[in-house]
């Protein structure tokens, strides 16, 4: 008998060791995790609160969709008050209007404005798809991401060190009809906003030329932190994100909003992106892009958050089959080890976008 209990020692410790290198479901709430891409532009607390319980820490941004600079101050100051109120639970991304873009004077008073924002506290700026898809100059032309006149911008973001979050382009689905579109969120999306649905508007920029607009803008300044919102709007494929990540050492990907391509690229082939996530465990960054302006109720919105947070969870930590309201059919979970979820979950967001530096110290 003892024989036999020295003979089972090595595969006992073999299982926990394993065991050790992965988490699991049950330990949601115990990892410090980071959103870097939520919207809160509220006063109550519901938000923060779920946050809390759920061991969650935020990034909060404000976004440029009206092209209106009073709008964005709106959303800015709401960021500015959180973050006063809740130091160890926010940090804020600030933007700028192009609304006054053939004014003589837009340059200066938009760096004005983005270093007011960084003295009060914003660590990142953000700008939104309306460069490249809506906003039009005196000329009646779409102004593009690499336009030069934007150059002044990125070159103080470059001299400063402070990332640009870019939501340039949409999801590939966007230029195909319904029925061809991967997933369900974006089917839902483009119906109710059928102006950014560029299936029908044929006359506006490819979706080929929208990314190569963002490659051109991250030729031009190599040494710009960046990170792509919504996996770059290279969701469709992690051999495409992949070919930009090794071309651009400088920027990263949030998933915000495009988790559903992932579960849909999983169910194809989830070795691939298991592999993916492993080799670029350095550039991912998790966010959801949940938003909160007071509409829904409070119990509502903080079940809502639950619910999209310990999915996706779920999703990185096990490998359990899957399914999703986000597509049609059975997906896999990555099953990832604790140093890339680690990673994903919090410790590059403090690398790349310098979150909560204190701790760092």
């Amino acid at each position: 008998m003892k024989n036999l209990i020295l003979l089972l020692l090595p595969f006992t410790f073999l299982s926990c060791t394993k065991d050790a290198e992965y988490y699991s479901l049950n330990d949601f709430e115990k990892v410090d995790k980071i959103d870097v891409h939520i919207h809160v532009g509220t006063d109550r607390d519901a938000f923060v609160e779920q946050a809390r319980k759920d061991n969650f820490r935020l990034l909060n941004i404000v976004v440029d969709i009206s092209n209106n600079q009073e709008e964005i101050i709106e959303k800015y100051d709401y960021r500015l008050d959180i973050k006063k109120r809740h130091p160890k639970d926010f940090e804020f991304a600030t933007s700028f209007s192009i609304k006054d873009w053939d004014d003589a004077d837009w340059v200066d008073n938009t760096l004005n404005w983005l270093d007011k924002g960084f003295k009060e506290g914003a660590i990142a700026v953000k700008v939104w798809k309306n460069i490249g898809m809506v906003f039009r100059d005196k000329d009646g032309e779409l102004v593009m991401i690499d336009d030069p006149k934007l150059d002044t911008i990125f070159n103080m973001l470059t001299k400063r060190k402070i990332p640009l979050i870019g939501h340039l382009g949409e999801p590939k689905n966007c230029w195909l009809p319904f029925d061809e579109m991967t997933t369900n969120n974006d089917k839902g999306y483009f119906k109710d906003h059928p102006q950014y649905h560029m299936y029908k508007h044929p006359d506006l920029p490819s979706y080929e030329e929208q990314i190569a607009a963002r490659d051109r803008m991250l030729e031009k300044n190599p040494d710009l932190i960046f990170m792509g919102a919504h996996l770059g709007s290279l969701e469709w494929s992690v051999d495409e994100l992949a070919k930009r990540l090794d071309k651009f050492p400088n920027m990263s990907v949030d998933m915000a909003a495009r988790i559903g391509q992932l579960f849909y690229q999983a169910k194809e082939d989830q070795e691939k992106v298991r592999e993916f996530f492993i080799k670029y465990q350095d550039r991912l960054l998790y966010g959801t892009d949940l938003q909160d302006s007071g509409k829904m109720g409070a119990i509502e919105k903080q079940t809502q958050m639950h619910n999209y947070w310990i999915r996706d969870w779920e999703y990185f930590v096990t490998d359990n089959m899957m399914t999703s309201h986000l597509l049609d059919g059975e997906f896999q979970g990555l099953h990832l080890p604790k140093e890339v979820v680690e990673k994903i979950y919090s410790k590059n967001a403090k690398k790349w976008l310098k979150m909560f530096p204190d701790e760092n110290r």
